[in-house]
């Protein structure tokens, strides 16, 4: 169960597999695609329909990963089974895959959750290992097609909190009128535990977390260029 992952109170179903590499990747056992328990797509949707009382009006089904268009094939019916059952779902995603099964999965959500990890190209590369451009992409599919997002940001000190890229987000962002809020999400390193568990360097490990004030700042200029953002 979750309350950061879309609106209302939540079943939060976490995928295997992500493109990305995440300098900060709080769940690094869900980036390789091999791995994780084999879990039936019936088992999913007997458990959203059994916990379907406690998401009330706004509350659903959220898929989060690892990156969970990666499995977007298998996901397609689910989505159109949780419907059936009058279940709302979320995708929480860095819009980084794209084909057609995605594109079908996308058309299907009610509720997109896009992380964008940085707007600076280069930097979005050193932080992630890869482009951005597809999520750029995916953001304008969204748009395009009257989809409904979410956008998120993780403000890392050093990697994603500069105010030129920030500003340079705004701009590009400002005009969308599907994006409907923007969260900010602050660095933390409640990760770091599971890379020591699977014997791995945490790469971040002397970067502080956020300030009040890097916090601040962040969500005043996010403010300049959104009216729904929300500092969590």
């Amino acid at each position: 169960m979750g309350t950061y992952d879309g609106p209302g109170l939540r079943l939060v179903v976490f995928l295997q597999g992500c493109p990305f590499r995440c300098l900060y990747c709080a769940n690094p056992d869900t980036i390789p695609s091999e791995g994780g328990k084999e879990t039936d797509a019936d088992d999913i949707l007997r458990m959203a329909v059994s916990q379907k009382p406690f998401f009330g009006r706004r509350g659903g089904v959220t898929f989060s990963g690892g990156e969970p268009t990666m499995q977007a094939k298998v996901l397609v019916p689910l989505v159109e089974q949780l419907h059936g059952h009058g279940i709302n779902v979320c995708l929480d995603t860095n819009g980084g895959v794209w084909n057609n099964d995605v594109e079908n999965l996308l058309g299907l959500t009610d509720l997109v959750l896009l992380d964008v990890k940085e707007f600076n190209p280069d930097r979005h590369l050193g932080l992630t290992g890869r482009s951005n451009a597809q999520t750029l992409k995916t953001a304008e599919w969204l748009e395009e097609h009257e989809k409904p997002f979410w956008l998120r940001y993780v403000l890392v000190p050093g990697y994603s909190d500069f105010e030129e890229d920030i500003r340079a987000l705004g701009r590009h962002f400002q005009g969308f009128r599907m994006l409907q809020r923007v969260e900010i999400l602050p660095y933390h390193t409640l990760g770091v535990n599971k890379y020591e568990s699977l014997g791995q360097e945490y790469i971040l490990k002397d970067v502080p977390l956020n300030t009040k004030e890097q916090l601040a700042k962040a969500e005043s200029l996010f403010r300049e260029y959104f009216d729904h953002v929300v500092l969590n």
